[in-house]
C-alpha cells in the first residue's frame, strides 16, 4: 500500500477543516437570502354597491346687466331676495344654502380690429350665486322650477349623493376583500404552491360619483323638468399579500 506523504495529507486535512467551517456560513447566507427575499402573493380587489341617491346639491343664480354698477346691483338684490324666498317656501332650511360666488364685473363694447383703442365700458354685470343641498328629492323638480319663475336665471348642475353611504361601504368593503382572496387563491392554484397566512391588507377608495343629470335654464320653465336620480356607487379597494408555503 503506498502511503502519501506527510506534507499531502496535512493539506487535505486542513481543506477538511476549513470546508466544515465554511459550510455553516454558507447555510446562513442561503437562509439570509432567503428571508431578504420571502415567496409572496400580492393581490388587489374591488367591492361596489349601487344604491339610490337621496341628496341633491344645486347651483342657482342671479346675472343682471345695467348701465352702471350701483342698478346693475340694485337689480340683482332684488332678484336674490326672491329667490331666498321661493327656497325658503319650497321647506330649503338657511344651514343648506351658501353663498358660493358674488362678482361686478365691467363690460365692453365689441372689439373691432378697425378700431384699436382702448374699448369703453358700456355696463356692469352682477352675478350672485348660491349653492343648494335638497335632502328631499321630491322637491327638486318643483324647486327648480320656482327658482326660475322667481328670478334665477343662472342655474348651474345638478349632482346626487347618499347622505350616509356608510353602510354601502361595509358592504363594498366585504366585497373587495371577498374579490382579493379569490384572486389569491386562482393564482397560488395556478402556480402550483400553498397559500400561507396573511401578511398586511391595505384598503383604499370611497365614493364615486356618477352624475345623472345636468341642467342650465336661462328661461322660464313651463313646468317642472323632469329629474333622473339613476344610482350611486360606493366602491372600495384592497391590498392583501399573503405568504406562500
Amino acid at each position: 500500500m503506498r502511503m502519501l506523504p506527510r506534507p499531502r495529507i496535512a493539506r487535505f486535512a486542513a481543506l477538511a477543516l476549513l470546508g466544515s467551517a465554511l459550510a455553516p456560513i454558507a447555510m446562513r447566507a442561503d437562509a439570509a437570502e432567503s428571508n431578504a427575499f420571502p415567496r409572496t402573493i400580492s393581490v388587489s380587489g374591488t367591492g361596489e354597491i349601487l344604491g339610490k341617491p337621496d341628496q341633491a346639491r344645486l347651483s342657482a343664480g342671479v346675472l343682471t346687466q345695467a348701465p352702471t354698477a350701483a342698478a346693475a346691483l340694485t337689480a340683482n338684490t332684488a332678484a336674490m331676495n326672491r329667490v331666498f324666498a321661493t327656497l325658503k317656501t319650497a321647506g330649503i332650511p338657511d344651514n343648506k344654502i351658501q353663498t358660493s360666488n358674488f362678482s361686478v364685473q365691467p363690460q365692453y363694447a365689441p372689439f373691432r380690429q378697425e378700431n384699436p383703442t382702448p374699448r369703453n365700458i358700456t355696463g356692469y354685470q352682477v352675478s350672485n350665486q348660491v349653492s343648494v343641498v335638497v335632502d328631499d328629492l321630491t322637491k327638486l323638480g318643483p324647486a327648480l322650477d320656482a327658482l326660475v319663475r322667481s328670478g334665477a336665471n343662472d342655474l348651474g348642475g345638478v349632482s346626487f349623493s347618499i347622505a350616509d353611504p356608510k353602510p354601502l361601504a361595509e358592504r363594498a368593503r366585504a366585497a373587495a376583500v371577498a374579490d382579493a382572496v379569490a384572486k389569491a387563491k386562482t393564482l397560488a392554484s395556478a402556480a402550483g404552491v400553498t397559500l400561507g397566512p396573511l401578511l398586511s391588507i391595505q384598503e383604499g377608495g370611497g365614493i364615486r360619483p356618477v352624475p345623472m343629470f345636468e341642467a342650465r335654464a336661462t328661461f322660464a320653465a313651463a313646468a317642472p323638468p323632469p329629474i333622473a336620480i339613476g344610482e350611486e356607487s360606493v366602491s372600495v379597494n384592497v391590498s392583501m399579500t399573503y405568504a406562500i408555503q
